[in-house]
Order: structure tokens, then sequence, then C-alpha cells
């Protein structure tokens, strides 16, 4: 149930010498791309749509690449006066960065595991200790060794087998998160000859160190749909399916339990869950289905001592519960409560530990982290002092200790990762994040947690910072971001790129917009399906509330969002351009009814849950009433930066290519419209760290300098 999700933000100074070139005057000269129309008329429900810009759904047409190098093409030349600019951003990003980081090591089977990075290079070198960190480094996986020769690079799903001798490995070089799985004899430093094609990545090894389990995917779809078993040193056209997923709303997953006695496989749709369980002992048996999938109920399991831990929604209790039940009985009817449902609390996630039971939990959208001895006495809570926060435990990966290791980090505090004695109440911070330059203090900055009404009378709360130097009188520079999708909640988290911004007179907003689980379970049930809107006009809202609040002004607010939030830009957009000054949309859904007709797309069949399934009228009259693709008036936009990759698994770059290209002939303005698509990149943008901080500054760099800001 923890929730993670990674999207990327957004900074302009000129050499004294530089013309500056306003983008505006520019377009002036320079005609943007126009992509020619062929007409496609998509029948449905015996209505008819004309989808003119159909013939963009080809990445093998060189038409389609020819048309996606102009739009760059045309991107760079409009942006030529801001290089040097965002040369500069970028290298001042970069200075605040140690480059010769690495994380908190951590014990794991008799070693210490550490991944570091080096002074000057984009990827991460994974090493590890025997025993004592004093001992000399084992260099596992360098993955700047393993990058060369690619434009993107992912290593993923490391997994080192129970007798510490081998290691099996997942690497992507297009960015398509379709994985090749490779081991490696960490005693010799070979890499076997076998070779997992298609996989996700991950793999779990039973405890005979010769057997791995691992999950792939539907060639076409790419949806995650078998498990099979592997043994070391043999042909992976020999492997065994162990499990395949028939429903098509399902992605399969495997993976460990922390006791180390079980392997799980779990199948999991939007909003119902199942597992099956195997003892590590006997890979080559049979699982066991631990309790049959019953729609609408969802579970996750924790397994401790003789029983299992059930963190479930089991009669209606919408945001979850805490339940036991024996190993050998695992079925619902068996199921005792531990923990009861509240109203008021979503229960998050749980850390086992020999003598306590810590759970995560979100209240009146905040984190809260609670301690429960299994004596039954002393309970307490973690105390955080903050307006607005994030906190979570992280790598516990020991049941026989009274420390639990979490992290804490704010939208003006740097993240740290603490060490905390549950008996004690002592902790010990094992790193704090550096921001370097030697110009960054916490103290400069406010922190804030607002509350906007949306017109249904719900309270949104919205999260800020800025300098504590500015003036709320209505001529700041606003960037609102948020999600609102999937339960993910957007947490307040602290970005040293993000300086570059607030430095210069930014004030940084999340609108916790329902659609997430930001206040509980149903939060998010309020903002998908037939109620999706409430996400986009409570987005709507947060922005007008802070408008009338004097944070900013339609002529310095700017929206941002990514993937999902991408649809939410596309529709707040066609809703209330009037708004906002200027919006970056990354990667984004945009095409909503047509791509979920289409279940050959990846991802389509398992969003049923989410968004509707439009092959039923209700569901396909509700998503083209907001689908932003479907809804491009003739009418005034924002100035707009839209970002793509061309080998995007989940958003696929001809929903904003289309996008972009039907804005272009309905936009009744000056302001600016850009496209550009990384040619090399999937849907989490460049795959090195300089790399992806380069993204960045484009981003910021179109931010300031529409803000025409200089310093």
């Amino acid at each position: 149930m923890k929730n993670t999700l990674l999207i990327h933000f957004v900074c302009v100074i000129f050499a004294a010498s530089f013309t500056t070139i306003n983008a505006q005057s520019m377009s002036h000269t320079l005609s943007a791309p126009v992509a020619k129309k062929l007409p496609k008329k998509l029948k449905k429900h015996n209505e008819i749509r004309i989808d003119d810009y159909y013939w963009l759904n080809d990445r093998e047409n060189p038409e389609v690449i020819d048309y996606l190098n102009q739009e760059n093409s045309y991107y760079d030349a409009m942006t030529a006066h801001t290089k040097d600019f965002q040369k500069q951003l970028f290298e001042e990003m970069k200075g605040r960065i140690k480059e010769d980081d690495q994380s908190v090591p951590y014990l794991y089977n008799g070693y210490y595991y550490i991944t570091r990075y080096e002074k000057g290079q984009d990827y991460p070198i994974y090493s590890r200790k025997k025993g004592s960190l004093d001992a000399p480094e084992e260099i596992l996986f360098n993955c700047n060794e393993l990058a060369k020769g690619h434009t993107f690079f992912q290593l993923g799903g490391l997994s080192v087998s129970p007798d510490n001798r081998f290691a099996s490995f997942g690497v992507d070089t297009v960015g398509r998160r379709i994985y090749t799985i490779k081991i490696k004899n960490l005693e010799t430093n070979e890499i076997l000859p076998d070779v997992i094609e298609n996989a996700t990545g991950g793999s779990v090894w039973a405890n005979d160190n010769h057997t791995l389990f691992y999950t792939r995917q539907d060639k076409v779809t790419l949806r995650a749909n078998q498990i099979f078993k592997h043994k070391l040193q043999t042909s992976a056209d020999q492997d065994i399916l162990v499990f395949e997923e028939k429903d098509e709303t399902f992605n399969v997953s495997v993976g460990k339990e922390k006791s180390r006695k079980y392997i799980v496989i779990g199948s999991e749709s939007t909003m119902t869950t199942e597992y099956r369980i195997l003892n590590l002992e006997t890979p080559d048996a049979e699982f066991k289905v631990f309790q049959p999938r019953v729609r609408g109920l969802e579970y996750s399991i924790s397994h401790f001592g003789d029983s299992f831990y059930i963190l479930t929604n089991k009669d209606k209790a919408t945001n979850f519960k805490l339940m036991k039940t024996p190993e050998n009985a695992t079925e619902k009817k068996h199921w005792k409560e531990v923990i009861a449902h509240r109203d008021d609390v979503l229960l998050e996630d749980i850390e086992i530990f020999s003598n306590y039971l810590v759970v995560e939990e979100r209240s009146n959208g905040l984190n809260h982290i609670r301690i429960l001895p299994w004596s039954g006495e002393g309970e307490y809570y973690l105390p955080f002092c903050s307006e607005t926060y994030n906190a979570y435990t992280t790598t516990n990966v020991d049941f026989d200790t009274d420390i639990l290791r979490y992290s804490y980090q704010s939208l003006a505090t740097p993240s740290s990762v603490i060490d905390f004695n549950m008996k004690t109440k002592e902790k010990e911070i094992k790193k704090e994040q550096a921001v370097l330059g030697g110009q960054f203090d916490k103290n400069n900055y406010v922190e804030e947690r607002v509350w906007a009404t949306a017109k249904d009378g719900i309270k949104v709360p919205i999260s800020l910072v800025y300098r504590k130097d500015l003036k709320k009188d209505g001529t700041n520079p606003l960037l609102q971001y948020a999600y609102g999708s999937y339960g993910v909640t957007m947490e307040p988290y602290f970005s040293t790129t993000r300086l570059s911004l607030l430095d210069r007179g930014f004030i940084y907003a999340i609108a916790h917009i329902r659609g997430g689980e930001d206040l509980g379970r149903q939060w998010y049930e309020d903002g998908k399906l037939l109620k999706k809107k409430n996400t986009f006009t409570d987005f709507i809202d947060c922005s007008q509330f802070l408008i009338q609040e004097k944070y900013t002004s339609p002529a310095h607010l700017y929206a941002e969002g990514g993937s999902a939030g991408g649809l939410l830009m596309g529709a707040v957009v066609n809703l209330a351009p009037e708004l906002y000054h200027g919006v970056i949309a990354q990667v984004p859904f945009v095409d909503v009814v047509t791509t979920m007709l289409d279940d050959s797309i990846p991802l389509t069949t398992g969003e049923y849950d989410e968004w509707g399934n439009p092959n039923k009228k209700e569901y396909y009259d509700y998503m083209l009433s907001y689908s932003p693709y479907d809804n491009v008036k003739n009418q005034t936009y924002p100035n707009m930066l839209v970002t793509t990759g061309l080998h995007d698994s989940q958003v696929q770059y001809w929903e904003p290519a289309k996008w972009v290209a039907k804005l272009r002939t309905h936009k009744k303005d000056t302001t600016v419209l850009y496209l550009h698509t990384n040619m090399d990149a999937g849907h989490g943008g460049a795959s090195g760290r300089f790399e992806a901080i380069k993204e960045l500054a484009k981003e910021f760099a179109f931010l300031l300098d529409l803000e025409e800001i200089k310093k």
C-alpha cells in the first residue's frame, strides 16, 4: 500500500552581453510545424469521432519521426535565447549535489550493502562489505561501465542468492521498462550465460541458491502476466511457467517475505488482490492460494512467526484494518482483527519486529508512525512538529532489533535517514541530505499548509514553500503541482533543484486534490471513475484560492503535472485557461477515450477500475466529456511546454504529439506551444542523474523566461 511516485520539476540568467529575444515576438517570424491531417473515423456506441492525427500512432513510420524531429527543431530554435541560461541552471543545480554521495549502509545476511556515486559519474555503483564497514569493498555493479554505448540505461531488480554467491539483475537499455535478466557470479565476477528476455526486471531466489522466480510481460501490451521458474545455468527456453494471470485487468509480481520463509506471487488490479505462497525450501512444490480473489477485496500480507498479518479493506474497512491468521489457515474466514478500521485514519503500511509492531498511518493529510509493543503496553507515536512534512519507514530487513530506520523531510527540510531506538526512544541521524554551494539555510524559507474550498464545499489542502521575505501582493510567480490519480499521495518532499525557483521569487505549491489518498481512501474514491472531474475542479479551485489570497495572480500562475497529472493539465487548460500564464505537461495522458478503447496498448485493460471501461456507454460518455484531446476548443490557451519520450510504455508518445498538433489548429492567441520528445527515453525521462537535471533545466528556463526573471 506504500505509494511512491517520483515526478520531476523546474529556472534564468543571461550573460550581461547577451541580447534576449522574446519567444512571443520570435514566433511571428518562425513558423511552428504543421502536422498533416488524415481524418480517421472512430466509431463506438453508434457515434463517430474524427481523429485527424491518428496516423501519428506509428513510431516505425519515417513521416512520424520526421514530424517529431521538426517539433524538436522548432523548440530548439524558439528557446535558443535560453540555451546559455539552461547551462547556467544546470551547473547551479548540479552544484548543490554531493556528487560523491552514498546511501546509508544496511546489513543483510552478513553483508553491508551500499549504493554510491562518484564525482562526475551519471550512474550508481552497487557494492557490499562483508561483516563490517571496515571490510574491503566488493563492487557488485558499476553502472557507469555497464551504461557505456547506451543512450539510456537502467539496472533494476538486484537480488542476491541466500548463500551470497550469485546476483540476478535486470537491464533496460531502451526505456520501455522491458528488462533482460542476467546472473553474476559474485566470487568470480563472471556473468553467467543465463539470459532471460522480456522480463519486468525483478527476480527472487529460492533457498536452494539454484532456483530463480521472475515475472514476464505480454510482448504487445507489456502487462506483467506470467511467473516463471528458472534453474541456474540452464537455457531460459527450459524455464517452467508456474503461474499465468488470464484476467487482463490484473498484473502479477513475485517477491519474498521479510521472514525469508515464503515466496509470494501477487495478482493485483485497481480494486482486487490475490496472493499465492510457497515455502522457499521447496521451490518445486505447488503454490498455494492465500485467499481467493473476491472483487473489491484488497489485502496485503506480512509473515512473522507462525502467522500472517493482513492489511485489508475486508468488511467495508474503507481506510483498511489489520488482521491476523495462522500460516496454515489463510482464508479470510480465519482472519482475526488486530487493529480496527477508523473512519478518520488511513492505515498505509506496517513493519514487524520481534518486540514491536510499527504502523504507518495517515490522518488529516499527514503521516504518522505508531509504535506498538507486542506486550500491549506503552504504545506511542513518533513526534513530528512541522505543519507539513513527509515521514516513512525505510530499510528494515531484520526482525530481531529495537532499531527502526525511517526517513523525514519537508518542503524546506532536507531528507534525513534516522535510526530510532524503539526501547530507549533515542534517535541517531545517520545521514542528512547535503545541499552544497554554501547558500542554503532552511530558516530562509516558510512552509505552510492552507485549505481551499472546492465548489462542492470540500476542503482541499495545499502545501506551500517560499522565501520568508516574500510579500503576498499578487505579483509572485507560483508553480502549482498535482497528480490526483491511482490513490497516489503527493508528499511534501524536499528538492535541491527546486531552490533555483524559490531563490528567484517563486512560490511552490502542491495541491492535494481528490484522486490521491492524501485524506484517506475516500479521497481517492471521490476522484476516479464517474467522479474523475473532481480532480480537475479541485485543482482549479486551489488556483482560484491562491489568487484570491494574493499568493499570485493569473499573470504569474503556472501549473505542472506528469502522466495522469498531465491529463490534469490537459483538462484544466480546456476548462480554465485564463487562470494560468504557463503550463508544463510531462508525458501527458490526454487521448483518454481512444487509448482506453485500444486493449493492445500497454496498461489499458488494467486501468478500467481507475477510469472506467469505455466499451460501456456510461463510461464512454463521461470520458469523452473531459478527455483533453477530444475537448480542445477554439479558445485562448496558456503558454505550454509538453514533453514526452519516444519509447514511453505507459503514455505512448503519440498522445502528446496528437494533442499538440490539434492545439496548434485551435488556439486563438500568440502564446507559445512547444513539444519536446526525448528520442532515447521512456516514461521516466533520461536515465543518468545529470541528464535528468538537464531536462529539468529546460523546464525551469521555460518558466523563468515567461516571467522574464534575469537575476
